[in-house]
C-alpha cells in the first residue's frame, strides 16, 4: 500500500482516504476536475437512481460516514464489495488502482446510439505515490482509458449491435497523487509513471471484467 492512504471496500462503497490532501484530476460527479481532496468515495447506488440527485447522494454519504473532506465523489450501481485492487511500483513511483466493474451497458463510443442507461459503470480510482506535473496527470487518465478499452477488446465484449465495446456509457476515472516520490513530467504508457499505472490498471480491470463475465454468462 501507499503510506498515509487507506482503502475501504464494502457493499456500501469504495472509499480511498488520505492522511494529507491529494492532488486529484477526475471526471467525478461531485468535486470533478482538478482539485485537492482528502478522500475519493465511490458509493453503491440503485441502477434507477435519478442523476439529478447525484450531488445530494454523495453529500449524504459523506455526512453519514463522517468522511473528512474535501471529497471527490463517484457513483456506481456495480457491486462495490467486488472491487478489484492492484499495486505496482518501479522507477521510484508507485501506483494503486481500485476498480469497480459493471458491464450491463457497454457501448462503442461515437458509434452506439445515444440512450438513457443505468449507472453500471467501470469506475477506476488511481493513487500515485509520485509528484506528477498537471499534464502528466492528464496523460495518466488517457493511459488508464487505453488500458480499459484494450481489456474489453481482449475479453471479446460486444455491444447489442455487435460492435466491439470501448467502455460503458457512464465510466469515470479519478487519478490522485500524493506529491511524494519522483517528479514526473509524463504519464503516457511508455513513461516510468505511465508504465506502472498501466500494469496496475490492467491487473485490476482484467480481474473485474473476468469476474463480471463469469457471473453473467
Amino acid at each position: 500500500m501507499i503510506d498515509g492512504v487507506e482503502v475501504t471496500v464494502s457493499p456500501e462503497a469504495v472509499i480511498v482516504s488520505a492522511a494529507r490532501p491529494l492532488t486529484v484530476i477526475s471526471s467525478a460527479i461531485a468535486g470533478g476536475g482538478i482539485t485537492r481532496a482528502r478522500a475519493i468515495v465511490n458509493p453503491h447506488v440503485h441502477k434507477d437512481m435519478p442523476w439529478q440527485d447525484a450531488d445530494l447522494t454523495v453529500e449524504t454519504f459523506v455526512l453519514r460516514y463522517a468522511i473528512a473532506g474535501p471529497v471527490v465523489g463517484l457513483l456506481t450501481a456495480a457491486a462495490t464489495e467486488k472491487a478489484e485492487t492492484a499495486m505496482e511500483s518501479g522507477a521510484d513511483v508507485r501506483a494503486l488502482v481500485v476498480a469497480t466493474v459493471g458491464l450491463s451497458n457497454v457501448i462503442d463510443a461515437g458509434a452506439s446510439v445515444r440512450a438513457a442507461s443505468s449507472p453500471s459503470t467501470i469506475n477506476t480510482i488511481v493513487v500515485l505515490d509520485a509528484d506528477p506535473e498537471a499534464a502528466a496527470l492528464v496523460n495518466v487518465v488517457m493511459t488508464v482509458t487505453e488500458v480499459k478499452t484494450a481489456v474489453l477488446a481482449a475479453a471479446g465484449l460486444r455491444c447489442a449491435d455487435g460492435r466491439a465495446a470501448s467502455g460503458t456509457s457512464t465510466d469515470a476515472v479519478a487519478v490522485a497523487a500524493t506529491g511524494g516520490g519522483a517528479r514526473c513530467r509524463f504519464g503516457g504508457p511508455v513513461s516510468d509513471l505511465g508504465w506502472v499505472v498501466a500494469r496496475a490498471a490492467r491487473r485490476a480491470l482484467e480481474a473485474g471484467v473476468h469476474r463480471w463475465m463469469q457471473e453473467h454468462p
